[in-house]
């Protein structure tokens, strides 16, 4: 597959083209073509997920000298969560160059999420290797810190878990607890659904990667109920 168009859109013309597939190599894709030369992109993520957020951090500890580092974590995790990453993908096209399977291609929702967000943070380990950290940084800074300013205007960076709590031990005089609903996908993938409980009751769900991610999702989704 050539990649030219992606390239243009990402500003980054790759030296090692091996790199760049490897990067849009999905799991999946190697189950149905098992003799595919180039590993799948999961050691890229790994390499990818430390690159951005070391690339994040910095930008936000120059940005905000005032600012705590316990305040300066909620706006990374806001800055680097998968929504946000699987936006930028889509924004860049990347979607359109995922190698994978039939029966992945067909997914839809937080899964599609989760697939484009994977592949985000595997592109930015490869321009790591392939360009080095000054261009994953002009990367970053070009289409993961630009929505910084959407972070911040919408609060999108709250920790809707503690904000929940507080409206509801002084609405209700309970504390809110979680608990597993569902668990689906493969182990590399997998997507929790949370349920959010004021005693026995059931208020909200959610969905995410994790527990701690559903239940902030949860909470989120009870606070529009609440939180008036």
């Amino acid at each position: 597959m050539a990649f030219d168009e992606l390239e243009r859109n990402i500003g980054v013309l790759f030296e090692s083209k091996d790199l760049l597939t490897e990067a849009l190599t999905h799991r999946s894709y190697l189950n149905e073509y098992p003799k595919w030369p180039l590993p799948h992109n999961e050691r890229l993520e790994y390499l990818g997920d430390a690159v951005l957020e070391l690339i994040v951090s910095e930008e936000l500890f120059a940005k905000f000298p005032k600012e705590p580092e316990g305040r300066l974590t909620v706006f990374r995790a806001a800055l680097v969560n998968y929504q946000i990453l699987a936006k930028v993908a889509e924004r860049i096209g990347l979607q359109d160059f995922i190698m994978m399977s039939r029966g992945e291609r067909k997914d839809v929702g937080k899964a599609r999420e989760v697939i484009l967000a994977n592949a985000m943070e595997a592109l930015i380990g490869a321009i790591y290797l392939d360009q080095g950290f000054a261009a994953a940084k002009k990367f970053t800074d070009a289409f993961v810190m630009s929505n910084l300013d959407e972070v911040l205007a919408t609060k999108s960076y709250k920790d809707s878990k503690s904000e929940l709590q507080e409206v509801i031990q002084e609405k209700l005089k309970l504390t809110p607890t979680y608990d597993v609903i569902t668990e689906e996908g493969p182990a590399h993938r997998r997507i929790f659904t949370m349920g959010v409980y004021f005693g026995d009751k059931l208020i909200a769900t959610g969905e995410g990667t994790s527990k701690q991610e559903a239940e902030a999702d949860a909470a989120k989704n009870a606070l529009k109920k609440y939180h008036k």
